[in-house]
């Protein structure tokens, strides 16, 4: 079998996993939200409260960056502050008890949406396939090469503690 060349695969694959993602979105109810909201919520509701920086370490961007995100989702009563348990310096963000609705509507859209399209368009053999492939698509979202994506630097947000501006 002749080789495969990486660079073609990779922009292949950009393509579609951008076109997956606008189909999901729009599948969700939770569509008015960003990607990086839809995601952080996502993190929240898998792993529970969590920290600004630990937040941002994890969706790999800037602690400012993070700042942001959690703010919009702060004001629109998604996510909830309290005292970090052990570190005064800090805070802990949560899901309320809207934003885990909101999550679980969206996740179960989503879910519903791509199941019928693979049930529908997609043959048994075809599906097994699909199947095989998702190891292989997470050792690469979980590559330690991954890039960090940071937006534009936000200066009228200069905290430096890594906490959401109340």
């Amino acid at each position: 079998m002749p080789r495969t060349d990486p660079a073609r695969t990779a922009d292949e694959l950009t393509t579609l996993v951008a076109q997956l993602g606008r189909r999901l979105r729009a599948a969700s109810a939770a569509a008015e939200l960003t990607p990086s909201q839809q995601s952080v919520m996502g993190r929240l509701g898998r792993q529970g409260p969590a920290t600004t920086a630990g937040l941002a370490r994890d969706e790999l961007v800037r602690p400012q960056s993070m700042r942001l995100t959690l703010a919009a989702l702060e004001e629109r009563g998604l996510v909830a502050r309290a005292p970090h348990p052990t570190d005064g310096r800090q805070v802990v963000f949560s899901l309320t008890t809207e934003g885990a609705g909101l999550l679980g509507s969206g996740r179960a859209a989503r879910r519903g949406w791509l199941a019928e399209a693979i049930d529908t368009g997609l043959t048994p053999d075809e599906h097994r396939a699909l199947a095989c492939a998702l190891p292989l698509l997470r050792r690469l979202v979980e590559s330690p090469h991954a890039p960090r994506h940071d937006p534009p630097h936000h200066p009228h947000h200069p905290d430096p503690t890594g906490d959401v501006p109340r």
